[in-house]
């Protein structure tokens, strides 16, 4: 079966963060989706919002704008958060998630939290900076930076602050689901040991740590990453 595959961008960031990926799987199969205020998409929640509110403005974008059917939820970092969010509340809509750099809590430093509420871009920039790996090139951070569409207004701020009061460590287990979870072997923001919990919590699960990448692995190693997925779609469509 060819299932859809909808990604879902991190903190700050935007649909075009995935842009190798829907050229790799096609645009008839694979949708990238900007959250609420960010890239191409108005802002329609408030300026607080929790990872539950920005689930529930995905499944409405997936069902009224997208009309998917059990498509699969493939998420980056706070989008990891999303994925895992959907996950436990509307499992039955869905048919498998991925999860890519994220973790089942994603506490961000008070320093780099502040930061982003009074100098966004500056912690936009500290925040490229750590996520790449250093074997990345050097250039990596300034192109992902120069590539993304800016937030708007407190979005940043916004994403980091739902990140932060993200913690469904009680409630992972409850994720039935067939998941697979990927991580470079350098990540900084969301070490590897997060991927292993949500390995080891989430029964139906696959964890591929990726070389030479750091938090965007999927920007870093795409054809890796690539090729992982196509690989987990398969084997779970055969079973």
């Amino acid at each position: 079966m060819n299932h859809s595959i909808v990604f879902i961008h991190g903190s700050g960031d935007s649909a075009y963060i995935w842009r190798l990926q829907i050229e790799h799987f096609g645009t008839d199969r694979a949708f990238a989706i900007d959250l609420p205020g960010h890239g191409q998409r108005a802002n329609t929640l408030l300026d607080e919002v929790g990872v539950l509110d920005y689930a529930r403005s995905v499944l409405a974008i997936i069902t009224d704008e997208l009309h998917l059917d059990h498509p699969i939820i493939a998420g980056h970092s706070l989008g990891g958060a999303i994925a895992l969010m959907l996950g436990l509340e509307y499992a039955s809509e869905l048919s498998g998630l991925i999860l890519i750099g994220t973790g089942a809590r994603l506490r961000v430093h008070p320093d780099l939290l502040e930061s982003a509420r009074i100098t966004p871009q500056k912690a936009g920039h500290r925040l490229q900076e750590l996520a790449v790996a250093a074997t990345s090139a050097a250039s990596m951070p300034g192109i992902l930076i120069n590539e993304q569409v800016t937030p708007g207004p407190n979005m940043l701020y916004r994403d980091l602050a739902a990140c932060n009061s993200f913690d469904i460590m009680t409630r992972i287990h409850e994720i039935q689901l067939p998941t697979l979870i990927i991580c470079g072997t350098e990540d900084r923001l969301t070490p590897v040991k997060y991927s292993q919990y949500l390995h080891d919590k989430i029964v139906s699960s696959t964890l591929h740590i990726i070389p030479d990448a750091g938090h965007y692995v999927m920007r870093e190693q795409p054809e890796a990453v690539n090729h992982v997925i196509e690989d987990w779609i398969d084997k779970k469509d055969c079973k």
